[in-house]
Order: C-alpha cells, then structure tokens, then sequence
C-alpha cells in the first residue's frame, strides 16, 4: 500500500498549480492533507475510485485536514474528543479492521513561542490519543507534525533553538511519541541521512539553497516495522512550501 502525506498549504491555491496531475501521477492508496484552508463546499474535485474526508476548521481559511483513499473505511473520526483541541480541523482518524490511518496538523508554537504552552496541551492529548488507539490495533499516523526532531532535521540547527518547530520542549515531545512505541519511518530507514527536508522558508531562496527542516512525517506502531517497505520525501514536487512524503507498506497488515 502507498501513503501519500502533504501540507499543501491552501489546497485551492495548488489545484491551480497542477495539484490534481501530481495526485494522479503519484495514485496512492491513501492521500493525506494538512493545511487545506477551506470550508465545505468552497472547492469541487474530480476523485473517481476514491472516498474523500474532511475536517474543516471554524476560523475561515485556516488550517484543514482531508484524506483521499481508495479503501473505504469502516468509521471515521474528526478530531481527538477533546473540545479545546477541535475547533480547528486538525485530526482525521479512518478505522479499518486491522489499523488506524490518522493525518494530523499539529498546531505551530508561533513566533516567540507565544502559542507553546497550548502546544504542550496538544501533544498531551494527542499522544494520549493515539495510545488508545493503538491498544486496540496499529496506526499509521502522517502529517505536518511541526517538530523537527534532531538536529539531522534542520539546515541551520544552531541558530533556531528557540524557535518554534525546534524548542526543547517540543522535541521532547516528539521522542516521547517515539518511546511510547511509534516509529519516524524515513529514520527508521535513513537514519543518518542529512539535506533531508520537507519545509522551506518562501523567504531567502531557502529551497533552492535547500535550507529547510523535516517537520512531516509517517510514523508507525512498533508492530508494523515487518511491513515496512520504504519511506520517501518527494522534495522535486513543488506547489507548497512543503513537499509530499510518501510510505509503502506490504499490502496485507494483521
């Protein structure tokens, strides 16, 4: 199976710029979402052979998640069950009888660090979310989790220790997903691989001088390492100042 996950940053922004040739051109099983900026109704995409979801946030034109696959599920889940947590469409959960798929736009800590202390709610729950998901069966989680995780993950490192995206406290957070059994499956593959980015700054020529930082992921439960095939960052495709990331998996998972 192959996973798609991208933070397009304004999804009717980049249906202008060749969005649905690339969603064609890549033909995932699952294609993930963060980002989306727009409320129901605001946009009409052609999807034959898949079944589309969407959590829309109530501030208008503001965050956004949607999953596009060809399976369809058994349930599906828009947030995490907590009303501070909500509002802003960030969690997509689909329940299939052997695995969990959930997207996710982590929210930003914003400049000066001045939204951390909701983040640090967030991670909270959100980890104790997913925890309860995964005691009943595996989850594949991918998305815009705004952390880069080490200091392989980001061109200048040195410099941004206080910034949002690489605080101490929302790396933290991040190794305390890992150390509650999920796996950041382009490390688990590529572990020491440097240059390996998926956001850029539009400012500064940062893409082309490729001085970014890994801040989306796939991760997985401990018990689908075994059906890991590959992890990839698609970071030739343009359109977002993110790139796509992609997962395959081995078609069967029990």
């Amino acid at each position: 199976m192959k996973f798609i996950s991208w933070n397009v940053n304004g999804l009717r922004a980049i249906v202008k710029k060749g969005f649905m040739d690339i969603f064609n051109e890549l033909d995932a099983d699952f294609f993930c979402l963060q980002e989306t900026k727009l409320q129901e109704g605001q946009i009409d995409l052609e999807l034959p052979g898949y079944y589309d979801y969407w959590n829309y946030a109530e501030k208008k034109g503001y965050s956004g998640t949607a999953i596009f696959t060809k399976h369809k599920p058994t349930a599906v889940y828009y947030g995490i069950g907590k009303q501070e947590h909500d509002d802003e469409g960030r969690v997509i959960t689909l329940d299939y009888p052997d695995y969990y798929v959930v997207t996710c736009y982590t929210p930003n800590s914003k400049s000066e660090l001045k939204r951390l202390d909701y983040r640090m709610r967030w991670e909270d729950a959100f980890l104790s979310y997913l925890k309860t998901l995964d005691t009943e069966k595996p989850v594949i989680l991918c998305g815009d989790l705004n952390v880069a995780h080490q200091n392989i993950d980001l061109k200048n490192w040195k410099t941004n220790q206080q910034s949002a995206g690489f605080s101490k406290e929302e790396r933290m957070k991040f190794s305390n997903l890992l150390d509650n059994g999920f796996i950041d499956t382009f490390r688990y593959f590529y572990p020491d691989e440097e240059g390996a980015y998926t956001w850029w700054n539009y400012r500064f020529n940062a893409r082309k001088n490729n001085a970014g930082w890994r801040i989306d992921y796939f991760c997985v439960s401990e018990r689908l390492k075994d059906h890991l095939q590959d992890a990839k960052i698609l970071n030739d495709i343009l359109g977002s100042d993110h790139c796509p990331v992609e997962l395959t998996l081995k078609d069967k998972i029990d």
